[in-house]
């Protein structure tokens, strides 16, 4: 039986065929290449005897005062503040108020119309008047004895009524008035005249803001390491790299039964009135005596299942090289990590590039950038 002849494929397929031979053999060209510079680069860094140095950054280990603190956060507070409202309806008729003013206690805000209860007032008062000169005519009559004990007992009785009656319309009319309850700086006016307002809807406010609290909670296990007149520290993100200094003036009795913290407030001078009610602040409150620390950057220490460790640079005949050391950390802040055991001071120990040493790595130094250490590091905002 002859043999079965295929038909030759045809010329587009031939061609297809042709450019995925070309480039799978262009490929294998190009890993060939690349494994045969990679074996003479390795073979010239290992014919001196040693491995090629990397580029690090270093420091010199230092001691550094160290305050312990509690760290939390917390919301300011106006030493006296309020939302003002009237307890009595009635029409606006006057604001005297201006947003953002100083003001002084008693001093009035917003009038409703009062003309009724003032006509009101005037006509009790006028009856309280007749009340009481009827009833020093009494007096003189009793001592005459031409009237009773009991007629002048009566008209006792009615002049104290429409005075109480006259002195209750004035409160009324006082209620038409609002007034500022201390000095203080007034808020904004949610009123205006012509408007009608309602008892119990704030039309005003008024904040003190010489001074301002910062309340803030700590869990129950910090307790014993909080009393008033300690110094504590605030930051705020308006203000990057500023800090307000205060101490703490008050600490709740009692644990709150349902988060367990302690409910802490801490007073702030404010005399620029830079700090203000209501915004969310960082707190730092200071604990205990300070310490002296050896201080490094976080960014110096490999953390491992083994344990912590730096890599020093150590002068030897051949240059620096690396030199592994194993380390107890202790407490940190902000970039900074203190050092407790494993390093002297005076030691210059590797800040970046860690991760690609080991004992013996030849190294070069560059110091032209440092990692961030920082013991109170804030948000840099562009």
């Amino acid at each position: 039986m002859a043999p079965e002849i295929l038909p030759d494929p045809p010329p587009s397929t031939r061609k297809r065929m042709v450019i995925m031979i070309v480039a799978v053999g262009l490929l294998l060209g190009l890993l060939g290449g690349f494994n045969l510079f990679r074996n003479v680069m390795i073979g010239r860094a290992l014919r001196g005897g040693q491995e090629p140095p990397q580029t690090v950054s270093t420091t010199q280990a230092h001691a550094e005062r160290w305050q312990p603190t509690l760290n939390t956060v917390g919301t300011l507070r106006a030493i006296r503040g309020a939302d003002l409202a009237f307890e009595v309806p009635g029409v606006v008729v006057k604001v005297e108020a201006v947003a953002g003013a100083q003001v002084h206690p008693g001093e009035k805000l917003v009038s409703l119309n009062d003309e009724a209860e003032r006509a009101q007032y005037q006509a009790l008062q006028a009856a309280a008047d007749l009340a009481k000169v009827t009833f020093r005519r009494a007096k003189e009559q009793l001592e005459a004895r031409t009237i009773s004990p009991a007629d002048y007992d009566g008209l006792e009785a009615d002049l104290k009524a429409k005075e109480a009656a006259a002195r209750a319309e004035l409160a009324l009319v006082s209620k038409k008035h609002l007034t500022a309850p201390f000095a203080g700086r007034v808020g904004l006016i949610t009123t205006s005249e012509g408007a009608y307002v309602t008892p119990g809807i704030a039309v005003a406010s008024v904040q003190q803001l010489d001074q301002v609290y910062a309340d803030f909670a700590l869990p129950q296990r910090e307790v014993a390491q909080v009393r008033p007149g300690q110094k504590v520290e605030l930051s705020l993100d308006g203000y990057p790299g500023r800090v307000f200094r205060g101490k703490v003036t008050a600490v709740n009795p009692k644990v709150d039964g349902g988060s367990r913290t302690l409910q802490v407030e801490a007073t702030f001078a404010n005399p620029e009135r830079a700090l203000v009610p209501g915004m969310f602040a960082s707190i730092s409150l200071e604990t205990g005596t300070p310490q002296s620390y050896l201080t490094l950057p976080q960014t110096a220490v490999t953390y491992n299942p083994y344990g912590s460790l730096v890599f020093l640079a150590v002068q030897g005949p051949g240059g620096l090289h690396a030199q592994q050391v194993f380390v107890t950390t202790g407490p940190t802040r902000g970039d900074q990590v203190a050092i407790l055991k494993g390093l002297d001071a005076g030691a210059q120990v590797v800040t970046s590039g860690g991760l690609k040493l080991r004992n013996g790595t030849p190294l070069l130094v560059d110091n032209k950038v440092q990692p961030a250490s920082d013991p109170h590091p804030a948000p840099q905002e562009k």
